[in-house]
């Protein structure tokens, strides 16, 4: 709204994302505008510009920490039906990566990856299991620079970590 530039809301206050890294986040992007204004340089509203607040609608990343963890970012099944968005679902038991087991004896859990079939990039992954919370910035990264999952297949995963469930579902997706 005209007139109205010199207000800022971060954090719990605009109720965007009650999260205190998305209000972190958004007193970065917030600084960056007040900053960029104060110097007379061009604001860039684009959605992803630096001075947009994209991921808090696009790819807030959310962690339960509970025993297993449970860790989330972008849409889940319920999300993407609720907006009528087609998305290709790819389960993977978190048990039968390799070096799950050696990261814990016993180990279970579950990962969930959504991919829009028509851009072919990653919109929504959810996992579920022990250290959950440590394999989703890389999530987050995959869907806020829109990686195609062609270019993720040629990211190795090293060994032996639980990172290795990217290969797993990328492999599981493309064998379907």
């Amino acid at each position: 709204m005209p007139g109205t530039d010199w207000l800022y809301a971060v954090g719990d206050v605009n109720h965007r994302a009650l999260l205190t890294h998305q209000g972190r986040y958004q007193a970065r992007i917030a600084g960056t505008v007040i900053a960029d204004r104060a110097r007379g340089r061009n604001i860039d509203t684009d959605p992803w510009g630096s001075h947009v607040g994209t991921a808090d609608s696009i790819a807030v990343p959310q962690v339960i920490f509970t025993d297993p963890e449970i860790a989330s970012v972008g849409l889940t099944t319920d999300d993407a039906a609720r907006a009528g968005r087609p998305v290709d679902v790819v389960d993977y038991d978190l048990s039968r990566v390799i070096d799950a087991q050696q990261y814990l004896p016993g180990y279970r859990g579950q990962a969930r990856l959504l991919i829009d079939p028509h851009q072919r990039t990653i919109v929504g992954v959810t996992f579920a299991g022990p250290g959950a919370a440590e394999l989703l910035h890389s999530a987050t990264i995959a869907i806020t620079a829109q990686v195609p999952i062609d270019r993720l297949w040629h990211a190795v995963p090293p060994f032996p970590t639980i990172s290795e469930v990217w290969l797993r579902l990328l492999e599981t997706y493309r064998h379907r």
